[in-house]
């Protein structure tokens, strides 16, 4: 049974926090000058209130940088007194939120290997308990939404209200320009299943290359995510982590003033006219659709009927063949996306297969018989 989860908004939470929330700073803290660096420079642009950097970082290999470790907690204390920004890092386990909460840390985040554990997260929900900090969460590596909700959950249980998600993207298991496969249903799901918590998009794990962060940070912002979290270096090419997806302070600040901040809706009565009409015309193509398919579904199960007593068997590959060529030469003639055709034509033959199988083992009754 899924958790009831209500998040206050955030400007109750009592630490000068707005929408967009956006938070910046290295992928690792690697040095006192690198940290404060950046620091200085996030806070002498005044558009960020939060800044970030990993100290404890989860690798792949043995051998690889680790972090810092507590040295960290020391450079972000000096971040707080020197700049007046808000610190988060990463916690992994139990003796990292205690640390953190000692130094007095304002945010912690947990990371895409962390959620995907539950174990692990019920033990960064006890330690956290009673804690009244923000609380990031990061979607799990594989596009499972059920596992990142479940991380959400036993947090809020622990008793933390202040709960953002993270949107990273998900590990590509098909080839992508991007490091990270931004599947943006999954969140959108997200979202609209837990409509008081804030979602705020990681771009520089999906792009993966700096170039690419700007764009994959306006397409968040266009599906309105509530902020971003972005890393930011002050030499990226020397970067310890992740030394192609980071930006340069002036690079972010240039991307920052170039992105286009959009409203979530218009009082402009042309607008909401226009908006009404094109809305009324796409329920009623909708509902159109939903009865051409449903016409196609009772042929779908005359011919299983013909198939089943003639001993034929269900799939038929050539047929098959044919409905993806003429459909997507259709389509494209129309202006439609390939993909988008052919996953539209995957997703209807694979429920006809089904009702088709469920003719052919006696466990569908079809109208007639």
């Amino acid at each position: 049974m899924q958790t009831k989860i209500e998040i206050p908004p955030i400007t109750d939470w009592g630490q000068n926090l707005n929408f967009p929330l956006l938070i910046a700073g290295p992928c690792s803290a690697e040095s006192e000058e690198q940290v404060m660096g950046v620091a200085r420079a996030l806070s002498n642009d005044g558009r960020v209130r939060v800044f970030r950097a990993g100290i404890w970082k989860p690798r792949t290999r043995p051998g690889s940088f680790e972090g810092v470790g507590k040295d960290g907690l020391k450079w972000f204390s000096q971040v707080k007194r020197e700049t007046g920004l808000m610190v988060a890092t990463e916690v992994v386990m139990p003796q990292h939120v205690e640390m953190v909460l000692k130094y007095g840390i304002d945010m912690v985040w947990v990371g895409a290997r962390t959620s995907a554990n539950p174990f692990l997260v019920d033990q960064l929900a006890d330690a956290l308990a009673g804690v009244n900090i923000p609380v990031l969460v990061k979607n799990p590596v594989s596009p499972d939404l059920e596992l990142w909700i479940g991380a959400i959950e036993r947090l809020w249980r622990s008793g933390i209200k202040r709960l953002v998600a993270v949107h990273r993207g998900f590990h590509p298991y098909e080839r992508s320009r991007l490091r990270n496969i931004p599947k943006w249903e999954i969140p959108i799901d997200l979202k609209s299943r837990m409509p008081s918590l804030p979602v705020i998009c990681d771009p520089s794990h999906i792009a993966g290359i700096a170039a690419l962060v700007p764009e994959i940070a306006q397409r968040s912002i266009d599906l309105s995510f509530d902020g971003l979290m972005v890393e930011v270096h002050p030499l990226p090419s020397a970067a310890l982590t992740d030394p192609l997806q980071q930006l340069t302070p002036d690079a972010f600040s240039q991307m920052l003033s170039t992105l286009n901040f959009r409203d979530t809706s218009s009082n402009s009565h042309e607008y909401i006219d226009f908006l009404e009409q094109a809305r009324n015309k796409i329920d009623s193509i909708d509902q159109q659709i939903i009865e051409l398919l449903a016409n196609r579904m009772r042929i779908v199960e005359q011919i299983g009927v013909y198939k089943r007593n003639n001993n034929v068997t269900i799939f038929q590959l050539r047929r098959w063949e044919k409905i993806l060529e003429s459909r997507i030469e259709c389509g494209e003639k129309m202006g439609l996306d390939v993909d988008y055709i052919k996953s539209l034509l995957q997703l209807v033959h694979k429920e006809s297969i089904k009702k088709q199988a469920e003719i052919l083992r006696g466990n569908k009754p079809v109208n007639g018989e």
